[in-house]
């Protein structure tokens, strides 16, 4: 029976890069893999189509070989084939990460496993995040044991070579037509067995205590940032490195400011006797109130602006300002007498309520015309 072409056992087109070869290698080979099957029949069917696709992608990962199979097809792809029987294409390599897939990677030894990755939610106040403070935060974590310097023995006599794989942390075992190397069941690819446990952590190589960090929190922070501090998650296990430490930042609403960028808003109500004739009021800021001056002729919703009274940049660059948006007070309850003044100031001015009503409407009638 003539053999399948390359291409078409792995799927791809004859223009295929390197990385697609690959990619549709390892798809093949899961698919295919005998060792995930079912049954007798499905293992020994499996089993042929994974030659194939070993085969394909042995010849194909190959520069030279897939140029001889190009020009010559199956003939000229058996010419001058690799001495280690995975040719020179990268076949080992993709074999290596199907192999994690499969069995999580450990070929033997004592694996080493990074700390976790904790985090913690601080909430600062309006004045925290602008200005900054240093803050004292209490981390409960996995520790490096203390007594047994992370061994989870009690001491050195307590360890022994695995008698299972003679220290070596793996076994191995023929997986259909190939052998395959697995941690060793005793010793969980160790290589040893604690016949003591330390009693201090029981043999875990890690303490569940809190730890007080202290953590310096930038002026000019913003809610949902987060700071990472290097190493100050739990630590790992058999020696590996500790994870990191994320503090998550969210910041509580303040009753009188809010921010814009760099800016600090706050609304300023003033009378209309203030915004028509001007004047000075005192504002709040975060060091404190202040004088500003109304000009005359106020408007609603008029922006006045204090330089450098904002939120620093985290970089300390620069620094905002402080903004009062005006909010014009209407009094809603006149006396007579504050009646009859604003009549006459109406009056004075030209006005009538009556003649800017008509004068109104004329002027939409216009606009529609």
């Amino acid at each position: 029976m003539s053999k399948r072409d390359y291409y078409e056992t792995l799927g791809v087109e004859r223009t295929a890069s390197d990385d697609e070869l690959k990619k549709a290698y390892r798809k093949m080979a899961r698919q295919h893999h005998p060792d995930l099957q079912t049954g007798e029949v499905q293992k020994k069917t499996s089993e042929e189509k994974f030659k194939e696709v070993n085969e394909a992608y042995e010849t194909l990962s190959d520069q030279e070989k897939r140029k001889r199979y190009d020009m010559f097809g199956h003939a000229g792809a058996q010419q001058g084939g690799g001495q280690d029987g995975f040719g020179g294409g990268g076949f080992g390599d993709a074999f290596n990460d199907i192999f994690e897939d499969f069995f999580g990677g450990q070929r033997g030894g004592s694996r080493t496993e990074r700390g976790n990755d904790l985090q913690y939610n601080l909430e600062l106040t309006f004045e925290e995040a602008v200005y900054g403070k240093e803050a004292k935060l209490k981390i409960p974590r996995w520790e490096m044991c203390d007594d047994c310097k992370g061994s989870g023995a009690k001491n050195a006599s307590s360890v022994k070579t695995c008698p299972s794989c003679k220290g070596a942390g793996q076994m191995r075992f023929q997986q259909g037509f190939f052998s395959i190397t697995r941690p060793c069941g005793q010793c969980e690819g160790a290589g040893r067995i604690v016949t003591e446990p330390c009693p201090a952590c029981q043999g875990r190589q890690r303490i569940y205590r809190e730890r007080t960090i202290a953590v310096h929190i930038p002026a000019g922070i913003e809610s949902g940032m987060r700071l990472r501090l290097s190493n100050e998650g739990e630590h790992g296990v058999n020696g590996g490195p500790p994870g990191d430490l994320y503090v998550a930042i969210t910041i509580k609403p303040h009753p009188v400011f809010q921010r814009q960028g760099q800016d600090i808003v706050c609304d300023v109500p003033i009378q209309f006797v203030t915004a028509v004739l001007g004047g000075k009021i005192e504002v709040p800021t975060l060091k404190g109130t202040t004088v500003i001056k109304i000009p005359a002729g106020t408007q609603q919703d008029k922006t006045l602006r204090i330089k450098g009274l904002g939120v620093p940049s985290l970089k300390g660059h620069s620094t905002g300002d402080q903004l009062f948006l005006i909010k014009i007070q209407i009094p809603t309850k006149l006396t007579a007498r504050q009646k009859e003044l604003l009549q006459e100031f109406a009056k004075e001015s030209g006005m009538s309520m009556e003649e800017d009503s008509d004068g109104f409407f004329d002027k939409m009638k216009t606009f529609f015309e």
